[in-house]
């Protein structure tokens, strides 16, 4: 098989790779499709010391070929969708090997590209507000509740804002250009302000005092001052990004405030003995996105999946302008 790899000069190349054999409840799945995340961007900013070249990709849809002796969820044949893990080979190749517990059953509705889109931010958004600031998914559980989505129009602000929307929260998102802004209404944020400005004046202006959750999805330590002021007595933040530089963790504590991280990769790196929560949950957002509840946040379609379409790829995310996901699809 070959794969796209980041080489020492820091450019994708073409390489041969022996074709892996799937062990214990690992999965070969022939990938279809892949997308492209801010992890990528940062893993390769990391550079390549190895000769080898480092296969990046972190999300994925495809289909199972072999299934190691020790699997109990998929077969061969199983159309699948999945993020992987951090601390193993990413999956810009044509096969790849995956642990079948953080493994999802791929939207029937969804071809290979609309569901590559979906996987690390998926599992980001619901792991932060259902995992992490433990939000029930029971509308009448969040009457007259309200969260503050920092960053509302990106890959993982996109699907959070739906999920929080289903939830049955007032969902604020946040964003600073008409496009973006419209991107979050469209995808179920009932206010839209711009996170380049005061949040506290912009809430009141919409008639609330404060949010009782926060999801930063950038920029932690940016927003920290911001997100102390705007979120409401023993309300709860989670956030994505580490912070760039030091904060003030006392600004939260007369409010006695809850605060989050989430890291999607954790369950994979550690091995945690629940990493199959992730199954789970890409499941449950399948049958989501199967019913309409959910759509795909995939706007940007490039084919095939080469060395050249992949740097195309990764210069339109380093642009910081990206609205929801850009997918490749389909190895040549």
């Amino acid at each position: 098989m070959y794969a796209i790899g980041v080489a020492k000069n820091n450019r994708f190349t073409k390489f041969e790779l022996e074709t892996p054999t799937p062990e214990g409840k690992d999965l070969l799945v022939r990938v279809k499709a892949v997308s492209v995340n801010p992890v990528d961007l940062k893993a390769r900013a990391g550079g390549n010391p190895n000769d080898e070249p480092m296969i990046l990709g972190w999300d994925v849809a495809g289909v199972v070929e072999e299934v190691g002796e020790k699997c109990v969820l998929f077969k061969p044949g199983d159309e699948v969708f999945y993020a992987g893990s951090r601390i193993r080979p990413g999956c810009n190749s044509e096969l790849h090997l995956v642990d079948e517990r953080i493994v999802g059953k791929k939207p029937k509705s969804l071809d290979f590209a609309e569901a590559a889109a979906l996987p690390l931010t998926a599992i980001t958004a619901w792991e932060a507000l259902f995992h992490r600031m433990k939000l029930s998914r029971h509308e009448s559980d969040n009457e007259g509740r309200s969260i503050l989505i920092i960053g509302a129009a990106g890959g993982v602000g996109s699907i959070a804002t739906q999920l929080a929307k289903l939830a049955g929260l007032t969902v604020i998102g946040t964003a600073s250009r008409k496009e973006s802004s419209d991107w979050a209404r469209e995808h179920g944020a009932d206010i839209v302000i711009n996170h380049r400005e005061s949040f506290v004046p912009q809430l009141k202006a919409a008639g609330l005092d404060a949010a009782d959750y926060i999801l930063c999805l950038n920029s932690t330590a940016a927003h920290w001052t911001q997100m102390a002021d705007a979120i409401a007595p023993q309300g709860k933040i989670c956030a994505i990004v580490p912070a760039e530089k030091p904060v003030d963790v006392n600004a939260i504590f007369n409010k006695s405030i809850e605060f989050y991280w989430e890291l999607m990769f954790t369950r994979p790196m550690f091995h945690a003995p629940d990493a199959v929560e992730q199954h789970r949950l890409l499941d449950a957002v399948s049958e989501l996105v199967d019913a309409g509840r959910i759509r795909t946040t995939l706007t940007k379609r490039l084919s095939p999946i080469n060395a050249a379409n992949l740097e195309l790829a990764h210069d339109t995310l380093s642009a910081g302008d990206m609205i929801g996901k850009l997918v490749l699809e389909r190895f040549e």
